[in-house]
């Protein structure tokens, strides 16, 4: 039996540091209290001038890559999320990432869902293996650059959004136990490509027109809209994967989710029964949303501040445009 484990995390970031305040400075209609009472975010970290998804998510991949003891030769794939890549569309920012890291035997590609790449790159990453031939590991990075996609004038989106990356190390273990004793066991993936419209970057090829969309690169967000299908999503998500793999939720020590708004992870536990928040791992208040990146930092932060031990049960949850969402069962 071959299953597919987290051989290690990284992540990076920015320098900068961008708090309520500082915002508030130039948005008259926000306050640092305005902003934490509806997102629950006080600062967010902001890329610099030359910094670019590529650069952050080498210093994740890299951090990842140390703690799971793997070489750049070792890898035999890398897989990228991300909504704000180096050029656009090509070439690839895992391409970039391959270069960099000097990987020469691993293929690359981008793979993006929005918000929820990482949760999706994670099942791809894991039905690799089912393939006898493949038992090289997989870098998988997420890394966003969200402050170069909203207009800072918005008070609505601008607030939301923080730079960063985040990236994990996979790696097959074999066994013959029939139960896992750790490593990706289950995944649900989903979409709602009817609701794309409430969250989307003008842009594009669609017509000779759509290039040079007046708001093209500018995070356009029906946040009603994205809220109500966020709330949706996680309790749906969670109780999907809860039900499917015969979990109580006092078996589960943490839920990881999209790092979008506390006050969407809020109510989605209630939808849920939580009487608190305890049962999710909740960062959003020192990093913001930073997109798809926003799960695998909470993991590296989990992961390297010791709150995670062999055998704890996860599940994450993520959301975002497309509409996509999903989530994944881990035994760590």
């Amino acid at each position: 039996m071959v299953r597919a484990i987290i051989a290690g995390t990284g992540s990076y970031l920015p320098e900068r540091v961008v708090s309520n305040d500082e915002l508030a400075e130039r948005l008259p209609k926000t306050s640092d209290e305005w902003i934490y009472s509806h997102t629950g975010i006080h600062a967010r970290h902001i890329a610099a001038p030359d910094e670019s998804a590529s650069a952050m998510g080498l210093v994740a991949a890299r951090r990842a890559m140390d703690q799971a003891g793997i070489a750049a030769d070792d890898l035999g794939l890398i897989i990228v999320s991300t909504a704000t890549p180096d050029y656009a569309p090509t070439p690839l920012t895992a391409c970039i990432l391959q270069d960099k890291l000097n990987a020469t035997n691993a293929a690359a590609f981008d793979m993006s869902a929005a918000c929820c790449g990482f949760i999706y790159n994670l099942e791809i990453a894991k039905n690799y293996y089912y393939n006898p031939r493949f038992t090289r590991p997989i870098l998988l990075v997420a890394t966003e650059v969200m402050s170069r996609n909203v207009d800072w004038n918005d008070h609505k989106t601008c607030i939301l959004f923080g730079d960063g990356a985040g990236a994990v190390v996979i790696r097959p273990e074999y066994d013959d136990s029939a139960v896992p004793q750790s490593g990706i066991v289950d995944s649900v993936m989903m979409a709602d490509g009817a609701g794309g419209k409430h969250l989307l970057l003008e842009g594009g090829y669609r017509s000779s027109d759509s290039l040079h969309h007046p708001l093209a690169h500018v995070l356009q967000m029906g946040g009603q809209q994205v809220y109500t299908f966020a709330i949706k999503a996680i309790a749906e998500v969670v109780s999907t994967l809860l039900e499917r793999n015969n979990l109580t939720m006092d078996e589960v020590a943490k839920i990881v989710p999209h790092q979008a708004n506390y006050r969407i992870i809020h109510s989605a536990g209630t939808r849920l029964g939580f009487e608190n928040d305890d049962k999710f791992y909740i960062n959003v208040e020192r990093v913001a949303n930073t997109a798809s990146a926003s799960i695998p930092i909470a993991l590296d932060e989990m992961n390297r501040g010791g709150l995670l031990t062999r055998g704890d049960k996860l599940l994450l949850a993520g959301f975002g445009a497309g509409l996509t969402y999903g989530g994944n069962y881990i035994v760590w």
